[in-house]
């Protein structure tokens, strides 16, 4: 007991997330995202005026997660819901937290569109190259020759066309103020991702535009491997065809 009086808490759950357990797959990157945004959150101090935006998929889920406001859009439709959030309480900080098989396919025109306008808003996007909600289907970013329950015989890009870039993408509109790609396999990845999300926050709260943060992550339950498989596996496959790096900054623009 006395040794208690001298010990100190150095590691704790942030303020903006719910004191309950995440109830994502082992392995899955999306309790690692959730962290990294709540503590960007934490340190900004803005949870108070933070509002989330949750749509279709696993990411669904965050509104059980985030300890601010959230709010829950039809599947693609983030992008739209969080514009007029924005709008409508423009002092508030609104961000939303969408998956591949969202924003890259049935979101895909809200993005882009919501990305030309120059909506000050924050997204969180996670790529992970599968539908992971229902069941492994093949998602637009799904890479060439990977196996999913919709391309047996591994992605086609003869048939199924290329996986989709979107940070290459949305970098070709003028009005974007930053668009990064970050990955969470290794503690120095999870640094610069964490410093990626907070410069998308700081975007926002200075005013500067849309700022979009990709973020490769793992599905070992779709993709039929172990964590430490799946970790590999993006590494050695995702980050060749999705580099990482910023792809837009306003702040390097003269």
């Amino acid at each position: 007991m006395e040794v208690k009086k001298f010990m100190n808490k150095v590691f704790s759950r942030p303020k903006s997330l719910v004191d309950i357990p995440f109830t994502y797959c082992p392995g899955c990157h999306h309790g690692i995202i959730h962290r990294l945004i709540a503590e960007v959150i934490d340190e900004l101090d803005i949870r108070e005026k933070t509002i989330g935006v949750a749509p279709v998929g696993c990411s669904v889920f965050a509104y059980l997660f985030f300890d601010c406001d959230m709010i829950v859009a039809a599947h693609g439709r983030a992008p739209a819901t969080a514009t007029g959030i924005k709008r409508a309480k423009p002092d508030n900080y609104v961000f939303s937290y969408q998956g591949d098989g969202d924003l890259a396919s049935i979101g895909t025109a809200e993005i882009i569109h919501a990305a030309n306008r120059g909506e000050k808003i924050t997204v969180v996007f996670v790529n992970n190259a599968i539908y992971g909600m229902t069941g492994g289907q093949m998602a637009p970013t799904t890479l060439e020759g990977q196996i999913t329950q919709t391309s047996p015989y591994g992605r086609d890009s003869k048939t199924m066309g290329m996986p989709i870039r979107m940070c290459e993408l949305l970098s070709t509109l003028k009005s974007p103020a930053y668009i990064s790609r970050v990955a969470l396999t290794k503690p120095a990845y999870i640094v610069k991702a964490k410093k990626a999300i907070k410069k998308a926050f700081q975007f926002q709260i200075d005013g500067k535009g849309f700022s979009l943060v990709e973020v490769l992550s793992t599905c070992p339950t779709n993709w039929g491997l172990s964590p430490r498989e799946a970790n590999e596996w993006l590494d050695k496959n995702m980050i060749p065809y999705y580099p990482l790096g910023a792809f837009k900054n306003s702040e390097e623009v003269s």
